[in-house]
């Protein structure tokens, strides 16, 4: 692999070198840069069809993405266009070649997430952030797929207390509890705990047929889904029983210290700012608490203010307690939910704000179906 490593990157710097020389050479018309030629040499190691996808399904979404212009003889691909244009597609074809040095399999949708990430400047690799795995179970590996959750992964390492606050679909709850799994996995914590608040959205509580823990239950089953897919689902019940795993209200949180604990509060726009004040006080020594929320999506009754909404506003200087953001780009679903989240922040901005009415806090539910997970 290291060979591997040492043949990828010498192949771009030649290929940099290439465009650099050839644009020094190439003719200027009118002051324009001139098109230039650059080659990879992809390593002997690297599978041409990895890399290019079954019948070039992959080179063609690279082209559709690149201004230059792509052709492929053997392991070299020669890339034309202006200099730029060229080690940008250096740089794409490098961190491909990297991932698949990780023994990733490449997909349209990493691809896409390696090009986006590029273009976005940041100073971390797609290859690095790409190929970070959390936790694995039965050949299924979870790892982030775009910068913002690595960086979000990384301050809940880093940090007490994180919060993810972002829109549907961005792996705000999932990605944190893979690193619950982890935290119990390696034993720096005692027991997982994961709670949502019973928020009423459009019926009672009370209406509802069956036991209280009956009537509860559709609220946390996100959080058990999530669960099934990290988590044996024959231990689970076992881990239950134990303590080791709580699924409950965040109503069953008050009066507790939840000490060796990594806890999760889901849906946290549907708190009061007194009961996300109750939650952070829970915090026991040796625990990691993790909340997550969309700010946009808020279902609490009567125009009551949300406590995800103002807490920043408290808790933003205090020292071990971190904020991440996510936003459409980050939506790890059917790429048309990123495209709603976007069509509906349009749509908010162009509305003019309802007048507040005597009394009431922050605006309340939204018009917007209440989502069910993150």
């Amino acid at each position: 692999m290291a060979d591997g490593s040492a043949s990828r990157e010498a192949s771009a710097r030649a290929a940099v070198q290439d465009a650099a020389s050839a644009r020094a050479s190439a003719p200027s018309a009118a002051g324009n840069a001139a098109a230039v030629r650059a080659t990879i040499t992809v390593p002997d190691s690297v599978s041409m069809v990895a890399l290019l996808g079954s019948a070039d399904e992959l080179l063609r979404l690279v082209e559709a993405e690149l201004e230059a212009d792509i052709h492929v003889r053997g392991n070299e691909i020669a890339v034309t266009g202006l200099p730029a244009d060229n080690a940008f597609a250096v740089q794409v074809f490098d961190e491909l070649i990297a991932l698949l040095g990780t023994r990733q399999e490449l997909r349209p949708d990493s691809v896409r997430r390696v090009i986006a990430m590029l273009r976005s400047g940041g100073s971390e690799r797609p290859a690095d952030v790409l190929s970070l795995d959390i936790i694995s179970r039965r050949g299924r590996t979870i790892r982030p797929k775009t910068l913002n959750q690595k960086r979000y992964v990384d301050a809940i390492d880093a940090n007490t207390v994180v919060f993810g606050i972002g829109p549907a679909g961005t792996g705000k709850t999932y990605l944190a509890m893979a690193k619950a799994v982890q935290a119990l996995q390696t034993k720096q914590v005692n027991r997982i705990i994961l709670t949502r608040p019973a928020v009423e959205a459009g019926e009672r509580l009370g209406y509802l047929p069956g036991t209280l823990s009956e009537k509860i239950d559709p609220y946390l089953r996100p959080l058990y889904d999530a669960l099934h897919d990290m988590v044996d689902p024959e231990s689970i019940p076992r881990l239950m029983a134990a303590g080791t795993i709580e699924v409950a209200p965040l109503a069953f949180m008050r009066g507790r210290s939840l000490n060796d604990s990594f806890v999760i509060l889901d849906e946290a726009q549907n708190t009061t700012a007194e009961q996300m004040k109750m939650f952070l006080t829970r915090l026991g020594f040796g625990s990691k608490f993790v909340v997550t929320g969309d700010v946009t999506q808020v279902d609490l009754p009567g125009g009551a203010q949300s406590g995800l909404r103002i807490v920043r506003e408290i808790l933003g200087d205090i020292e071990d307690v971190h904020f991440s953001t996510l936003t459409s780009s980050d939506v790890v679903r059917h790429r048309l939910v990123g495209d709603i989240v976007d069509a509906y922040e349009r749509w908010d901005a162009t509305r003019q704000p309802a007048p507040a009415r005597p009394g009431a806090g922050a605006p309340g539910r939204t018009s917007r179906p209440r989502r069910q997970g993150s």
